[in-house]
């Protein structure tokens, strides 16, 4: 109970007025924390959608829902509360607010995040999860884990594919004949493959065309084998198991089925003929700014600035420290560390801090565009690890980036 009156304060909303957290949340089973607000009509398409399925069935599984609002005045979460079945977070504790939306990396509303009762993440997409599963079935709606996803691919794929296989590792290529990146980086895909890959790995495609026509017709462009048209049940589980987003997506497996990398795209585009698989496929925990920076946005973010090595090679220590402290999961860490030599990428980040020469910083776009220099120059990962502690206690100066 400790860990959730950390999240929510001691005091709730309920129908019945403040009551505190250990009394309302005390024997739920799960607990739904709902980001939503009045003014935003994709919020009031769902909270209807979500209040049926509380009521019918979440409820009597031992579910609690805590609405967190980003109502604009205290008036409109008050009527938008009233529409709703659950407990609410008070309108006035937006730093709470804050601190979940930054904990769970809410880019946008509406967005439900299932933890359990000891405050531990079941999902962050709770909004998919239970809009495919309004009876609770599946409930508290745990994400698949590596066995289940090993599981997925071997029995999606079947006795036949998987033969075709020879016991490599296996690239999944989820793509489509209607969709221009799928088509440009097809040909691509298919030279590399020619060139060497195949006797590395073998590629099977699952497609995501409207017809077998189409399917068809773009197969037989490729030169591996695919997944069968009519699997389209399967196609949709495996895609749901992988978490596809978008397409084109190329997902490399080992022979069993476990997964090695979802970012085969660009793995495949830097290593040709996987000269470095599978460990330099492996998602690290310390990289390089200019080859990867998607998590800038989403993270915050250490980042050795410059050349100097024995700075790089310390954040390298406390990348590698807090990678095994995290079981060996790159998503469980919380913070994302790199290197930060010259390139596209560094350029924007010293424009945007205006920082200079070797200097290492700690980026934190999503606590609204904050950075922080370290002063003095860290000399090992000691004083790494310190500055970080600092940070987190709030006694290291934040500044803001520019936007030039």
């Amino acid at each position: 109970m400790a860990a959730l009156k950390e999240l929510f304060g001691d005091t709730l909303m309920t129908k019945d007025g403040a009551k505190s957290t250990e009394e309302v949340l005390s024997g739920k089973t799960a607990i739904g924390i709902y980001f939503s607000a009045h003014w935003c009509p994709p919020c009031r398409g769902f909270t209807p959608k979500l209040a049926e399925m509380y009521t019918n069935a979440f409820e009597k599984k031992g579910m609690a829902i805590v609405f967190a609002s980003s109502d604009k005045d205290d008036a409109a979460f008050k009527d938008y509360y009233g529409e709703q079945p659950w407990y609410a977070l008070p309108f006035e504790k937006k730093d709470l607010k804050e601190k979940l939306s930054k904990k769970y990396k809410v880019q946008g509303i509406p967005s439900f995040v299932i933890i359990d009762p000891e405050g531990k993440t079941i999902t962050t997409d709770g909004r998919a999860a239970v809009s495919k599963d309004p009876e609770g079935a599946n409930y508290p709606w745990f994400p698949p884990t590596a066995a289940d996803k090993a599981k997925a691919v071997l029995d999606t794929l079947g006795p036949e594919l998987v033969a075709k296989t020879a016991g490599k590792p296996i690239g999944l290529y989820f793509s489509a004949h209607w969709c221009p990146p799928c088509r440009g980086f097809t040909p691509k895909l298919a030279q590399i493959y020619n060139d060497g890959l195949k006797d590395k790995m073998e590629i099977i495609f699952i497609s995501s065309d409207r017809d077998e026509a189409a399917f068809k017709e773009y197969a037989a462009e490729m030169p591996w084998p695919a997944l069968p048209f009519a699997k389209r049940a399967e196609k949709e589980s495996l895609s749901d198991s992988m978490g596809v987003q978008g397409i084109p997506s190329f997902i490399i497996c080992n022979s069993d089925g476990t997964v090695v990398t979802t970012d085969g795209r660009s793995k495949v585009m830097s290593d040709p003929k996987a000269e470095n698989f599978p460990a330099g496929w492996l998602p690290q925990p310390f990289n390089d700014v200019n080859d990867d920076p998607s998590d800038l946005n989403e993270q915050r973010c250490v980042i050795a600035m410059g050349s100097d090595d024995s700075m790089k090679a310390a954040v390298k220590a406390v990348a590698e420290e807090k990678y095994q402290a995290a079981n060996k999961s790159i998503d469980d860490m919380p913070e994302r560390f790199f290197s930060g030599p010259d390139g596209d990428v560094m350029e924007q980040l010293r424009n945007m801090t205006k920082v200079t020469g070797n200097k290492l910083v700690v980026l934190d776009i999503p606590e609204g565009g904050a950075f922080y220099v370290c002063e003095p120059d860290p000399k090992d990962a000691a004083a790494i690890k310190a500055f970080l502690a600092d940070i987190e206690a709030g006694k290291a100066e934040k500044k803001q980036l520019s936007k030039q």
